[in-house]
């Protein structure tokens, strides 16, 4: 489609998502693999709000996706720097599943979600972002949460910002600690 002149009428609705110029530019990506590059090691090192933190383990910690496929979608990460689920200890695989369950638990009762994608992306060859550290998703789903605008205008809706999401699922948590 050619569009001659800016802001001349037309019969398409536009959504604006600058915001997503990061993700696609690779902005928040580590320049290599190391420890000292990778945003899962500095993430911790932060203030919770900072950096999307909802929850805080021993050994790992829950972080909210920066480019989320839905409202609440978050990640658990070891604390540690390590790419294969083959290689963490037995203490960091259990704190990951605890975790993802209370995960699960807390975002179905401030959301209602009726179901979630749960998985890891092992290599980039099999869709990891960020490779270099391992990363579990939980992505809650609900009944038509897959409209027209995804699969045909190929675009995300998310009707709240991360920093309100994030204070949602931390004090709902520390409730239900």
């Amino acid at each position: 489609m050619v569009q001659d002149g800016v802001g001349d009428p037309d019969d398409l609705d536009r959504l604006w998502t600058p915001h997503r110029m990061a993700y696609i530019r690779g902005e928040n990506k580590p320049a290599d693999a190391t420890s000292g590059e990778c945003p899962f090691c500095r993430i911790p090192r932060l203030p919770d709000d900072q950096g999307l933190v909802v929850r805080r383990g021993a050994l790992a910690f829950a972080v909210l996706n920066l480019y989320p496929y839905a409202p609440g979608h978050l990640m658990v990460c070891p604390y540690r720097h390590v790419a294969d689920y083959t290689e963490v200890t037995d203490e960091e695989s259990t704190e990951i599943a605890d975790l993802t369950r209370q995960a699960m638990r807390v975002i179905r009762s401030v959301s209602g979600a009726g179901g979630f994608n749960v998985g890891m992306n092992q290599g980039a060859v099999a869709g990891a972002g960020i490779a270099a550290h391992l990363h579990q998703h939980v992505v809650p789903r609900w009944v038509g949460d897959q409209n027209f605008m995804p699969i045909i205008g190929r675009t995300k809706t998310l009707p709240e910002l991360l920093t309100d999401t994030r204070a949602l699922l931390a004090d709902a948590w520390d409730r239900a600690s």
